[in-house]
């Protein structure tokens, strides 16, 4: 809103958090039926994928989730013209479809899904490719010593180094809570970190790129550490 409501005859106009806490309650109800939820959940991704402020990430949802994109609205990809490019610091660049990395031995991670901004979802289950196998296919070759992730929303961006992108745990996802991995929640591909804040769990996956270096990514950039660990997390070893 751009102007502070005016009181009226019928008493003080409804501010911002008390419409967020009757919001609140609203959505807790929700949890009681499944399709409401969905409904609701639609909502807000739909939302936010408009909201140039944010508030729509305060809007709680009861499925746990909140919906953030760091551009104003991001393109659909789907099986007609959805690719994973793998350049860089390789033997051998690759260009991945949906039904490749689909064919591609898959893995299942099941983890605590964790945001800096206090929010968790516990044991949420993931499935892809792990990102050691596309690296494998792709051959790095020296001095490759890092990993940097590209997004096709054109903004985002994120790094490992390559020890942790081999972890068992870090996966290019493909499912989400056993279904595809919807387009408000970073499908059809994303990045899945398990042992690291959500941030580094990159979005709308396109590019896989080989560096030197850790290159730092969108966030790294505006403060975020380049290492995300969760504060539980094993930092060596290489499952969830």
């Amino acid at each position: 809103m751009t102007e502070k409501p005016k009181r009226g005859s019928a008493g003080a106009p409804v501010g911002r958090r008390a419409m967020l806490g009757m919001l609140g309650a609203g959505a807790a109800g929700l949890a009681a039926a499944p399709w409401l939820q969905r409904g609701w959940e639609d909502f807000l991704a739909a939302a936010s994928q408009v909201d140039a402020t944010g508030l729509t990430g305060l809007l709680p949802d009861p499925g746990g989730f909140r919906y953030y994109s760091v551009v104003g609205s991001v393109p659909r990809r789907d099986e007609t013209n959805y690719a994973l490019r793998v350049t860089g610091l390789v033997e051998r660049a690759r260009s991945y479809t949906l039904d490749q990395l689909r064919a591609m031995p898959q893995t299942r991670v099941v983890h605590d899904v964790v945001c800096t901004d206090g929010w968790r979802v516990e044991k949420t289950p993931f499935d892809g490719v792990r990102l050691a196998d596309i690296l494998d296919d792709a051959g790095v070759r020296s001095p490759g010593a890092a990993v940097r992730f590209t997004c096709f929303d054109g903004a985002y961006s994120e790094s490992l180094t390559l020890e942790q992108a081999r972890r068992s745990d870090v996966l290019v996802a493909l499912n989400m809570q056993d279904g595809p991995i919807s387009h408000e929640h970073g499908g059809p591909v994303r990045l899945y970190v398990a042992p690291m804040y959500f941030y580094k769990s990159a979005k709308w996956l396109s590019g896989i790129s080989v560096t030197d270096k850790v290159v730092p990514g969108y966030w790294e950039e505006r403060g975020y550490a380049v290492d995300g660990w969760l504060d539980d997390a094993d930092r060596h070893g290489g499952a969830a």
